[in-house]
């Protein structure tokens, strides 16, 4: 399965759990330690757990498999990392905090309903972090 697959699943499932502002960051370009950051928000730690959960769940049903998990259900954030996909789960407040969407400004940024067609993956390529913050509005 691509990496870009892997993204979009993680992506939706987190959604699945009302995980907050999912973004998919395509660092390909600008970095070797992965291909796609997948971040989403949770309101709470419950919530934060659940998300994480899912992922877990969505992603091991498709056989993909978990080569690593950081924080746990009392952490501020969760990082699940699949290789060339990594999900960061965070708390709204930890999401602000650490600004990882600023971090990484360079990257191309886009919703998990973007990759639904092929033909939308090859538009993505051109958006950015401020397109995706104007469709928003």
């Amino acid at each position: 399965m691509e990496t870009r697959e892997i993204a979009r699943l993680a992506a939706l499932a987190a959604e699945e759990k009302k995980g907050r502002d999912v973004v998919i960051l395509d660092i390909s370009g600008i970095s070797l330690i992965a291909d796609y950051f997948v971040i989403t928000s949770a309101a709470n730690r419950v919530q934060l757990a659940a998300i994480a959960d899912r992922v877990e769940e969505v992603l091991a049903e498709h056989g993909v498999p978990l080569l690593h998990r950081e924080g746990h259900a009392n952490a501020t954030w969760i990082l699940l990392d699949y290789g060339g996909v990594v999900v960061h789960v965070m708390l709204e407040e930890a999401r602000d905090f650490y600004g990882l969407e600023r971090l990484w400004g360079d990257a191309p940024v886009f919703r998990p309903e973007a990759l639904t067609t092929e033909a939308h993956s090859s538009i993505i390529s051109g958006v950015t972090s401020e397109n995706a913050r104007n469709e928003e509005e």
